[in-house]
């Protein structure tokens, strides 16, 4: 600790943040696994500026020094790139800079070249005016207290340096993940493959790596573009699938593959044009898992069929369910030595030949090595998948403000009532089915979803879900 120094920065000499212009920081922003919002309310040049210089002082805590940084290809991130960089290299902290990625290039930056951490700059599946920051000390992202603790740092402006500056070069990362792909996934040669990158960072990486291995591709909206002007960047909603399920009937692929805005989660659609939820594909994953690592522990999270949990048992595994979010699945499967986890929301972390981050690019190349073994499509390797009513994942919109409160009036009246897990909001068990409500850690919303033996009993679930999230103040 000799060589660092803490200060006090007055908020005067901190750039905007001292001036009439300056925005008051929303603690909202610091949220269960990462610091997200929308720029133009929340992220004003002076927080970002001390979020570097906060950032800086967590790593110098942690014996940390060097660090990659990487940001997606919306329009602001840029500029939060730049600021960030302020609050970074004058705090003592070196980084490289590997440019515009995927969010999983940058994970893999800090595992592969054994980095003392990473930073990554993105929206995610937000719309086009959010931006954010996922910041990792050591091989993991922070998340929950480590992240309030950055918060904190800002408000006492309590900061550390190791006196002298940080110094910036930039280093490709791509090159070395094509090798690592290449290396150790056997695709099928001539398979065909609808690819549908949202306009975000994954179809560029992953559409021309496809080709390389000996794929045909179907390409749409492959463009970086953070306006994000063909459809939102989120899989998991219905509405942006479309077009894939199009082309992937259209031109005869044997399956399509989607990725959200940074490429950490997935999307498939089937070769009938049938979308395969990540619970779905969870299955295949972890059945061709369980035929090399008997016995091996899956997880899921709190939003996963039951069916699922139930297949994975019935081939030999041990399924786990979880919370909802990327750093607290990841800190789970280094907990339990997993081998693969999983969401509904389509975060797939292989623990079986990889390094356990989430990583959609990486999982689309597993789901495509499953179907060239097998010599299936998607829809013939799940047809012996008990079949369910069920919903995919619904949001309803509530303030981040007031989620929270919602929630935990419902779980409080569902224990009260019902066999009720309560890891993660409410999951609550019935005869012939089972309903979910908890609050997304990424926008303000509540996230719902039912699965049942049948419509009928799918139907009455949902009808009260709805009718006690009403009566305790959600719009629905």
């Amino acid at each position: 600790m000799s060589d660092r120094t803490r200060y006090r920065a007055d908020p005067i000499d901190s750039g905007p943040r001292g001036g009439d212009n300056c925005l008051p920081m929303n603690p909202q922003v610091f949220r269960e696994y990462d610091i997200r919002g929308v720029v133009e309310d929340d992220f004003d040049d002076a927080f970002v500026v001390d979020l570097g210089r906060a950032y800086a002082t967590v790593l110098h805590q942690a014996g940390k020094k060097t660090i990659t940084l990487g940001r997606d290809c919306r329009l602001t991130s840029d500029a939060l790139r730049d600021l960030l960089l302020e609050g970074l290299l004058p705090s003592g902290i070196d980084v490289v800079d590997i440019g515009v990625v995927p969010t999983p290039l940058l994970y893999f930056s800090v595992l592969h070249w054994q980095m003392d951490g990473g930073a990554m700059i993105t929206g995610s599946h937000n719309a086009a005016e959010y931006n954010g920051f996922k910041l990792g000390v050591g091989p993991t992202t922070i998340f929950g207290e480590e992240i309030q603790r950055v918060r904190q740092i800002i408000e006492s402006r309590e900061f550390v340096t190791s006196g002298k500056p940080g110094s910036l070069s930039a280093r490709p990362v791509l090159p070395d993940y094509r090798e690592y792909i290449k290396r150790h996934i056997k695709l099928k040669p001539g398979m065909k493959v609808a690819v549908d990158g949202g306009n975000g960072c994954g179809g560029v990486v992953a559409a021309p790596l496809m080709r390389e291995m000996g794929l045909e591709t179907v390409e749409l909206y492959i463009e970086m573009d953070g306006r994000f002007p063909n459809h939102h960047p989120d899989p998991t909603v219905e509405e942006n699938m479309r077009d894939l399920q199009k082309a992937v009937k259209e031109s005869g692929a044997q399956v399509g593959i989607a990725y959200d805005g940074d490429a950490d989660r997935i999307g498939a659609v089937d070769e009938n044009g049938r979308i395969v939820w990540g619970d779905e594909q969870m299955v295949l994953y972890a059945r061709s898992i369980l035929k090399e690592q008997p016995g091996a522990t899956i997880i899921g999270d709190v939003k996963c069929s039951q069916r699922m949990y139930d297949d994975i048992a019935r081939h030999g595994g041990r399924p786990i369910m979880w919370k909802t979010g990327h750093s607290l699945i990841k800190s789970k499967l280094k907990q339990e030595h997993a081998a693969l986890a999983g969401e509904m929301s389509g975060h797939m972390f292989f623990n079986d030949r990889y390094y356990g981050f989430d990583d959609a690019i990486y999982a689309s190349f597993r789901l495509l090595e499953i179907m060239g073994r097998e010599g299936k499509g998607l829809a013939e390797l799940l047809a012996d998948l008990p079949q369910t009513c069920f919903t995919p994942e619904l949001r309803l919109d509530c303030p981040d403000d007031k989620k929270f409160e919602v929630v935990r009036k419902a779980a409080e009246y569902f224990r009260a009532h019902y066999d009720t897990i309560d890891i993660d909001g409410a999951r609550v068990n019935f005869p012939g089915g089972w309903g979910l409500v908890r609050a997304s850690n990424t926008q303000p919303a509540l996230v719902l979803r039912f699965e049942a033996s049948d419509q009928k009993t799918l139907g009455e679930i949902r009808d009260l879900f709805e009718g006690k999230l009403k009566e305790f103040g959600a719009q629905v």
